[in-house]
């Protein structure tokens, strides 16, 4: 079914329901508010037949074990089936199963699976109609050659590979119609579907997080800013020998031509690649991460294996910029501050540092003896030339982080709202290199890239 958007544009699946045909999500604030809200409906109905379950006997660990699994699975094709902001959030989510004991992280990895695997692609026509809307009737004359198939899927558009008219090998990002749309009606299905988030993930406060990553999803949705971050970076990376970056070749409303980048994605030889050589890509996607907020003045909000390639002559290729923020210059003297007393194996310092900062609440009470303990791992990182990481340690840390218990320590932390773009670098960041099984030279970057900062901290 095609249906018509507001401006009358074509779009290539139906208001109510998916075409499926060609797997498009659907883009109707009731459909996909609903389909949303059954994600805690069966939540909480799984919940309450556990209760019986646990009644007659069942042990309570294999019950909540498969209720989380249960609700994995039903989130993940729910994710898969809406894209937008919600699918962004699957992808971070996806980074993480990687922490995961094996027993939960198998329906996650098999969610996650298919929805990479199935994502949605625009019929030829209503590719042609859309690039015709944003570059003009005549966009064919802007091309030498322009393949129909796309290449790539993002959550809200999708990639094509072509040659400029001057030969210039190109990729051709279009957003799919209707996707503005469909993303503010997942934006307020989503802050009501927040508590399913927080029992998925225990002892996390979701809310703020995922505030943020909505408006950053919300931001990505304008190309113009995108291409501003792409030439940014480019243009600070231009003299890199190891990382290359694309040009911006041209933008114009929701479509976005970049140079083409002829590189393997890390997402193909993390299965099959030799450790050495995926050790070397950590090392350069750590530099990149680390030194991005120094050359660029941009953090780079959107690591993982999908985004970086491994050029033929070796180097880190990296691609998709529409998540940068702008840097928090203040950021730095809260990593002195708390590295300072993490170095120091200070808990008393640790703590000033921690309430001076806002990752505590006035007046709450703090277990800072179990925070330094917790915070023990960056500082044998920052005192080691190299630190191993891998999925097990992800996994240690991931279970630590994610204890049902009311003790566990990150219930009495908060985070400042300014620094969620920072955690969401970080987080996908780790996890890219854990499944690398990286040696990060931790020490090496922040001295090389910070360093007053480093000096402030004892390094």
């Amino acid at each position: 079914m095609v249906g018509r958007d507001p401006e009358g544009r074509v779009l290539p699946f139906a208001r109510s329901a998916p075409d499926t045909r060609v797997g498009h999500p659907p883009t109707g604030k009731v459909v996909r508010s609903a389909r949303l809200a059954a994600v805690p409906v069966a939540y909480a109905g799984r919940r309450i037949a556990g209760f019986g379950k646990k009644a007659i006997g069942r042990a309570p660990e294999d019950v909540d074990r498969d209720i989380r699994a249960r609700t994995a699975e039903h989130l993940f094709q729910v994710l898969g089936e809406l894209k937008g902001c919600v699918a962004k959030l699957g992808q971070l989510l996806g980074l993480l199963e990687l922490g995961l004991a094996p027993d939960l992280a198998e329906p996650f990895r098999q969610a996650m699976a298919r929805l990479h695997d199935s994502a949605p692609a625009m019929l030829p026509a209503a590719v042609h109609t859309e690039l015709a809307a944003q570059l003009g009737p005549d966009w064919r004359s802007l091309f030498l050659e322009f393949d129909d198939r796309a290449s790539a899927a993002a959550s809200v558009g999708q990639v094509h590979r072509a040659r400029w008219h001057d030969g210039t090998p190109v990729a051709v990002k279009v957003m799919y119609p209707g996707a503005r749309r469909a993303v503010l009606a997942d934006l307020q299905a989503l802050r009501r579907a927040t508590p399913l988030f927080t029992a998925l993930l225990p002892g996390a406060d979701t809310r703020p997080v995922i505030e943020a990553l909505c408006e950053e999803i919300n931001a990505e949705l304008d190309y113009a800013r995108e291409a501003a971050n792409q030439r940014v970076f480019a243009a600070a990376f231009a003299d890199d020998p190891d990382v290359v970056l694309s040009r911006v070749i041209a933008q114009r409303g929701d479509v976005l031509v970049t140079e083409w980048l002829d590189g393997v994605p890390l997402s193909r030889l993390i299965v099959r690649g030799e450790a050495a050589e995926l050790d070397r890509l950590g090392v350069l996607i750590l530099r990149f991460l680390f030194s991005a907020p120094a050359r660029a003045g941009l953090v780079y909000g959107d690591p993982h294996p999908g985004n970086f390639l491994r050029m033929p002559d070796g180097r880190l290729g990296v691609v998709d910029f529409g998540a940068c923020t702008p840097w928090p210059a203040a950021f730095l003297d809260v990593a002195g501050d708390v590295g300072a007393a993490v170095i120091a194996d200070s808990p008393a310092d640790l703590e000033v540092a921690i309430r001076r900062h806002g990752f505590v609440a006035p007046g709450r009470e703090l277990d800072i003896a179990t925070v330094a303990a917790r915070l023990q791992p960056v500082r044998d990182a920052l005192l080691s030339p190299t630190y191993p990481l891998s999925a097990d340690w992800l996994r240690k840390q991931v279970r630590l982080a994610t204890d049902l218990r009311l003790s566990n320590v990150l219930r009495q932390l908060t985070m400042p709202p300014g620094h969620t773009p920072i955690l969401r670098s970080f987080l996908g960041g780790v996890a890219v290199l854990c499944q690398l099984q990286t040696e990060v030279p931790l020490r090496a970057e922040c001295t090389r890239w910070y360093p007053d900062t480093a000096a402030a901290a004892g390094l």
